[in-house]
């Protein structure tokens, strides 16, 4: 059995938002998915982070029912909480992606799942586009915003809610070859996928290229993250922290709803990989507390460190 690390991932806080999509059928749906959360990996360089939380409705897990009865997905859009301007860098995320991606989507509405005291008024803005055709209406007992399409009609709340959430937990899959991480870092992300709660963002839900922060080169604020690169290891001498063995490192990234369900999420991805052929080690990223105050311990399930 392959060795996990007795450290911790450290995560930080972020501002979300949830939301469902619903369409006719499943290869619709998964289009007006995968647009929306495209080009959403990580906040070095995207606008947010977003991701599939999982399938409802018809053909979906059966956690929920979606309000007009079509098969549907529950997606979470994250930005970082250390951002002043989060409020704003949220509304404007959710409002370009679900204007440009499931609005012209054919067969979508879209409905909000976040209950709380702040929200944006999002179906208002992007009833705009109805040019003065617009209309709220009550559709599947609630008060929605109807906009006239050439291709029919797409419908949307009228409000959808923000609070805190959590970014950036993580784990590093430390294999003999790169087949070896790949399919322990495929089988965690699985693990994950199948947790409520919580997204993977990247492509498959791996990462190849985990940073750090800063670079020598100024005008960057992330870079490749060379003290774990395997084959920087012979130049960097001691100063490389590759174990002994191992020739690839592949990283997954957990955001989701609050702590407790992002370490839920870890430690079912950690249980999903462990018998991987080839798999060397289990580990994680953490900076000393320097990027946030939310660690999830690898090998103390019982103790999460609360969000500060």
């Amino acid at each position: 059995m392959s060795i996990v690390e007795d450290t911790y991932a450290e995560a930080f806080k972020s501002l979300y938002s949830e939301v469902l999509i619903t369409a006719r059928d499943h290869k619709w749906l998964e289009y007006a998915v995968n647009a929306a959360t495209g080009n959403a990996s990580s906040t070095i360089m995207c606008d947010c982070e977003a991701g599939v939380d999982r399938f409802v409705g018809p053909g979906g897990d059966g956690s929920l029912d979606t309000p007009d009865g079509r098969p549907g997905a529950v997606v979470q859009f994250h930005v970082p909480r250390f951002r002043k301007d989060r409020v704003r860098a949220l509304e404007k995320a959710m409002l370009t992606r679900i204007s440009q991606n499931v609005l012209t989507c054919p067969t979508t509405a879209c409905f909000n799942l976040l209950a709380s005291d702040d929200y944006f008024k999002l179906g208002r803005k992007i009833a705009y586009f109805g040019d003065g055709y617009e209309k709220v209406e009550q559709r599947n007992g609630r008060d929605m915003w109807v906009l006239p399409t050439m291709g029919g009609e797409f419908t949307i709340d009228r409000r959808f809610g923000y609070a805190d959430g959590i970014m950036g937990g993580n784990l590093w899959f430390m294999g003999a070859s790169e087949e070896a991480a790949i399919e322990a870092a495929e089988a965690a992300a699985h693990a994950v996928d199948a947790t409520p709660g919580v997204i993977t963002t990247f492509p498959g839900g791996v990462a190849a290229s985990a940073s750090k922060a800063g670079s020598k080169y100024k005008f960057l604020f992330a870079s490749t993250y060379d003290k774990f690169c395997p084959t920087l290891k012979q130049q960097l001498g001691e100063a490389s922290g590759v174990p002994e063995g191992v020739r690839s490192i592949m990283e997954i990234i957990i955001n989701g709803r609050d702590l407790a369900t992002v370490a839920e999420a870890t430690y079912n991805a950690i249980d999903a990989c462990l018998d991987t052929p080839g798999l060397v080690k289990v580990s994680a990223g953490n900076y000393n507390g320097r990027l946030g105050k939310s660690f999830i311990y690898l090998h103390r399930r019982d103790e999460v460190a609360s969000s500060r």
